[in-house]
């Protein structure tokens, strides 16, 4: 017989945005819900405040008047845990440490009844670590919530070692009924969001530790690729303190695994003060923001007397479609050619290729070919007119060569950006990563392919999960492109999983 939750007697530990946010999701779906903190009257302004957005919901229409009052019913606070020995269910929302959070279980566990089921909302600490100790660390579970909670669908079940399997399925089936979707996962560093998100910040910060592109650039072409937020952008929301501590506990919890090393570059801007948005400058200053980028005006070229377009796939077809419509005025079309090896345009003889990871200096040495670009990857097909795309072009190239890769990238509908001829571009090298990391994450339990997949995007908003873009994209390519920056940087950090290179073995 399995645990029923269902309109269960709750407790909530933690009156902050978090618990206040939980209390107000359980008592909509009909949960009594007594709310404790530590801080005197914590709770109950915790309870005034949320009376003020029960009826702001009322007002917008979004919830009738009468399950607003029944709601705020529901929740009492209360002076002591002792008030809520009752509770069936606990959720603590408290401060990030193990410590503290290992002395509230073992007093919780002396005051509810054995077969309470005991949640942690930790969104990093070890659920094994948190449950150690205890008489009954099988009824230890995480339930972690994103802020705000009563808007994010996404909640991660996190099982520690001795987490029952019945309980991990309760609290499953639990946050479906409130509305969630609860994905399950192993009690490892990070969990799934915080662990495959790593990617997204630490690409963009290598890039800007090595010069190859501003702040600006790199938001550009990751919005572009369908991101609601650049990750210069994001971090600066985040807080670049909170974001480094987040990254030092990842790298720290993983032995120092140098895939999650911290940045230079974040390291310095939370030592000055340059926290984002919270101290009015990050990598931008507040509250302008980002500034615009300047637009770029490019010519179609007119002189190339041979256009071909290389390569398979949709990418391929999508480059076709944009040459023939951008040569009909001209009054003729390009080449295919099919089966080449490499996606892109030759015009004249010169290559505009899609990147697979090398830099533009290592495809002109290995074709013998000067006047050669990369663009970078377009995730959004057919892309948006004017899309911001990177592009890099060769030492060796020539100036109109330069002049003529812009003109065709803007001809085929792109606003083009240039960056350093660094491996992998933007999007492609970020991407890549955040496939490989979901990869290591299934490969070890953490979760599923599909579980990494909602999570990513109900937990962080990612326009599709990493399993998705995989199957969009091919796993040879993603492991020869990771393969090439392995080669370029030479240590621990651009290693495939082992899950990837099986595949692409396959």
């Amino acid at each position: 017989m399995g645990i029923d939750l269902r309109g269960a007697p709750l407790l909530v530990v933690g009156a902050g945005i978090m618990g206040a946010g939980i209390a107000q999701v359980a008592a909509q779906c009909g949960h009594p819900v007594r709310l404790f903190d530590v801080r005197d009257g914590a709770a109950a302004d915790a309870r005034r405040k949320l009376a003020a957005t029960l009826d702001g919901l009322v007002a917008k229409g979004k919830l009738a008047a009468d399950a607003a009052e029944a709601a705020l019913a529901r929740i009492e606070p209360v002076a002591s845990l002792d008030a809520a020995a009752d509770a069936k269910l606990v959720v603590e929302a408290i401060v990030e440490n193990l410590d503290a959070k290992r002395a509230l279980f073992r007093q919780l566990e002396a005051l509810v009844a054995p077969d309470a089921v005991l949640a942690t909302n930790t969104s990093s600490i070890s659920v094994t670590a948190i449950a150690g100790g205890l008489a009954h660390p099988g009824r230890v579970v995480g339930m972690h919530f994103f802020n705000p909670v009563p808007l994010m669908k996404l909640v991660e079940v996190v099982s520690g070692l001795q987490t029952d399997a019945a309980v991990a399925d309760a609290v499953f089936e639990l946050a479906k009924l409130w509305g969630k979707v609860p994905v399950h996962a192993t009690s490892t560093p990070g969990f799934i969001v915080n662990r495959i998100a790593r990617p997204y910040y630490a690409e963009t910060l290598a890039l800007l530790h090595e010069r190859a592109a501003t702040p600006q650039v790199l938001d550009a072409c990751l919005r572009a690729a369908g991101f609601r937020m650049g990750p210069c952008e994001l971090m600066d929301l985040i807080g670049h303190d909170t974001n480094f501590a987040v990254t030092r506990s990842v790298y720290e919890a993983n032995f120092y695994d140098k895939r999650y090393v911290p940045s230079l570059v974040q390291a310095e801007m939370v030592a000055g003060g340059l926290l984002g948005r919270k101290s009015g400058r990050g990598f931008y200053v507040y509250p302008d923001g980002a500034p615009a980028l300047p637009v770029a005006v490019h010519e179609a070229p007119a002189t190339a007397r041979e256009v071909v377009v290389h390569g398979d796939g949709p990418i391929a077809d999508a480059v076709e479609a944009a040459a023939t419509k951008a040569l009909a005025a001209q009054g003729w079309g390009p080449a295919r050619e099919r089966g080449s090896g490499w996606i892109g345009l030759a015009v004249d003889g010169a290559r505009l290729m899609l990147t697979d990871g090398r830099t533009a200096a290592e495809v002109a040495a290995a074709t013998g070919i000067a006047d050669v670009a990369l663009f970078d990857r377009p995730l959004v097909l057919p892309a948006p007119s004017g899309a911001a795309l990177a592009f890099s072009v060769a030492d060796r190239a020539s100036a109109g060569w330069r002049a003529q890769a812009a003109a065709w990238l803007a001809a085929l509908g792109f606003s083009p950006l240039p960056v350093a001829d660094t491996p992998g571009l933007v999007v492609a090298r970020t991407v890549a990563m955040l496939i490989n990391e979901a990869a290591d994450a299934v490969l070890q339990g953490v979760c599923t392919p599909d579980g990494a997949d909602a999570a990513m995007k109900l937990g962080v908003n990612y326009p599709a999960g990493p399993f998705e873009w995989l199957a969009r994209w091919d796993v040879r390519g993603v492991v020869a492109l990771i393969d090439a920056l392995d080669a370029t940087y030479r240590g621990e950090r651009y290693r495939v999983s082992p899950w990837l290179r099986r595949r692409a073995l396959a």
